[in-house]
């Protein structure tokens, strides 16, 4: 079954949400600005979510220090790379941290979905510029990628449906569970019940 990851979380209400609707994925974003959180909340959402929720935490050309010391603290159990990092980055992060590697690529081809098949990451994130954007890319040119990947770019209660028939391995939503930047429980709501009930009429 399709997984789904709700990031961006970065209040205590996104967090009592999250484990009212039961994702697989939250998102703890350490980078940009509008929904970047500090380390310190990230270890108090952490206390909060339901511990079958696994936490990723969303760096962009960060510390490997730092991102080894949030792994070993347990406040996330996933690493997502939205910058410049390259394979000789992972390789070292490998060595100090034992849990996935998600590495985000911004696609606007299919030449960029093909390089990003070659991450050395666990999981590739295909998603619309840099990230957070609220638009989608052609989900064209995904057709016969050969790897599991999370979708993100521009995904919503609406067209959830429509990303579920290119077999992602997760969908990542963000803004489409937003109202004038802020997490929206009934767009939350929406959100996993559209999924959930797509899935469920496929199988």
């Amino acid at each position: 079954m399709v997984k789904v990851k709700l990031c961006g979380m970065k209040r205590a209400c996104d967090i009592t949400w999250a484990n009212e609707y039961m994702p697989d994925y939250v998102g703890f974003v350490f980078a940009g600005q509008r929904r970047r959180i500090t380390d310190e909340q990230a270890v108090f959402l952490r206390s909060r979510l339901d511990a079958r929720i696994q936490a990723v935490g969303v760096f962009v050309d960060a510390s490997q220090e730092r991102i080894a010391a949030l792994v070993q603290n347990g406040v996330i159990q996933l690493v997502q790379l939205h910058g410049h990092e390259d394979e000789t980055y992972i390789k070292k992060l490998r060595r100090r941290i034992a849990v996935p590697i998600i590495q985000a690529f911004s696609v606007a081809s299919r030449r960029d979905a093909e390089r990003a098949q070659q991450s050395a990451a666990d999981y590739i994130l295909l998603d619309h510029g840099a990230g957070g954007t609220g638009s989608s890319f052609n989900w064209s040119v995904l057709r016969g990628l050969q790897r599991d990947y999370f979708l993100a770019g521009g995904l919503s209660p609406e067209n959830s449906a429509q990303a579920l028939r290119l077999r992602p391995y997760a969908l990542d939503v963000s803004s489409g569970i937003e109202s004038e930047g802020v997490k929206d429980r009934e767009k939350i709501k929406q959100f996993m019940a559209q999924v959930r009930q797509t899935v469920h009429q496929e199988e």
